[in-house]
């Protein structure tokens, strides 16, 4: 990974600060993106973009695709919004997969012609165990089953040109977002706990981990996968 240089979505917090941190570590360049980037002692180049505007979002790819020769993409950037089937606001569902869907194409069609050209690519696509289902997760179980939908069809696509397309999905993750919607001492956090069957929530450096193996050489014959990252959480066979 020394010297190469990746894009990473979100990159100002939780997941996106961990696999940015990591990849810095490692002696990558680490382009990242987050809504607000000021009085941040970022690792690498830092861009404040509002990826929820496709404008604002096509004007900055420009900016960095004229000024970094990216070798790899995470798309991380992500929004849930809980809300139970009887009670999905399609505001709220437009969001949700314009965030999760739409940026992440976005993002990575501006990258892809310069990878074809070079026989050379990473993309991860940063998922969620909610693909399996999820309660009052109706708008982001069907925005991550979308992206799993392009992880695979992406990677058919770019494997005659050395490039390769996977996903990671975590289970719960000690992140802000994560607590936003599961305080600690609440029910929401016993529930989640309880689905686990290692008995913890992760940490954004167990994701980081998967998503620079698959950024890595050791990859290079991995493509169209979708890796969990859950404790076990995905296993059918769970109590």
């Amino acid at each position: 990974m020394k010297d190469k240089c990746v894009l990473v979505t979100g990159a100002t917090k939780g997941i996106g600060w961990a696999v940015s941190r990591h990849l810095a570590d490692l002696g990558c360049h680490v382009v990242g993106l987050a809504r607000n980037a000021q009085d941040i002692d970022f690792p690498g180049y830092l861009y404040a973009c509002d990826l929820s505007n496709a404008g604002e979002t096509e004007d900055m790819l420009r900016v960095i695709r004229e000024k970094y020769p990216v070798d790899g993409i995470v798309n991380n950037v992500g929004l849930v919004n809980p809300q139970p089937l009887g009670e999905v606001d399609l505001a709220s569902l437009y969001q949700v997969l314009d965030l999760n869907v739409r940026a992440a194409l976005q993002v990575t069609q501006a990258f892809v012609p310069a990878m074809k050209a070079r026989h050379e690519g990473r993309i991860v696509n940063i998922c969620s165990r909610v693909t399996h289902g999820g309660i009052n997760r109706s708008s982001y179980s069907a925005a991550k089953s979308a992206l799993i939908g392009l992880t695979r069809t992406w990677a058919l696509e770019l494997a005659p040109y050395g490039v390769t397309v996977n996903a990671v999905s975590p289970g719960p993750v000690e992140t802000e977002l994560f607590r936003v919607n599961h305080p600690a001492g609440s029910d929401a956090e016993r529930s989640a706990l309880a689905s686990i069957p290692m008995g913890r929530f992760g940490a954004p450096a167990d994701v980081a981990a998967a998503v620079t193996f698959l950024l890595g050489d050791a990859a290079s014959y991995i493509t169209g996968q979708v890796l969990g990252v859950d404790g076990g959480g995905s296993l059918a066979g769970r109590a």
